[in-house]
């Protein structure tokens, strides 16, 4: 299968890079607030840990090429400074492509809309690549990532993946 490569996207405050190894030693310091884990259990990644897993993704496929991974970092265009990600991967689901979602915001730049601006501009991105399908697995206690899937027109579903709920938007019917 061949999956749609992560491209350098813009929106009207922020740039949305595609992720490399590079980006490990910055995003270290934006990763380290153990609060960003509240939902996930996790901890803060050590700069050793991210350059790996970065490696890993920015391959841009699973190991076995059954998904595609496409992932950015999401930097501030006046201060040049990253603030978060944002990720999506990508799967054929029932014979449609879908693309499963998430999003991260440094808590100093959290409430400002830089999710729900770079959430937009990725689902646009991704509709331009073919994806029908767009998902996030969501925390039932994070109202914040339920606003955000809200205001990029994903809905909850009755569907519960480890204990989150999933949201869905089908891009098919955008029309």
């Amino acid at each position: 299968m061949t999956w749609p490569t992560a491209t350098a996207l813009e929106t009207s405050r922020f740039s949305l890079e595609p992720l490399s190894q590079d980006h490990a030693d910055e995003m270290t310091a934006v990763l380290a607030d153990a609060s960003l884990y509240t939902f996930t259990g996790d901890e803060p990644p050590t700069r050793d840990e991210l350059r790996a897993r970065y490696a890993r993704q920015s391959v841009g496929h699973s190991p076995s090429g059954d998904a595609g991974w496409l992932n950015w970092i999401i930097r501030e265009k006046t201060s040049q400074d990253a603030i978060g990600y944002i990720q999506a991967t990508v799967t054929v689901d029932d014979n449609a492509r879908a693309a499963s979602m998430a999003w991260l915001i440094s808590p100093a730049k959290q409430g400002l809309g830089a999710a729900t601006e770079a959430g937009i501009t990725t689902v646009t991105w991704l509709a331009a690549q073919g994806i029908q399908i767009v998902r996030a697995e969501i925390h039932p206690d994070h109202r914040a990532s339920e606003a955000v899937a809200s205001r990029l027109g994903l809905a909850p579903t009755l569907a519960c993946i480890d204990g989150e709920r999933v949201w869905q938007r089908d891009l098919r019917s955008d029309g």
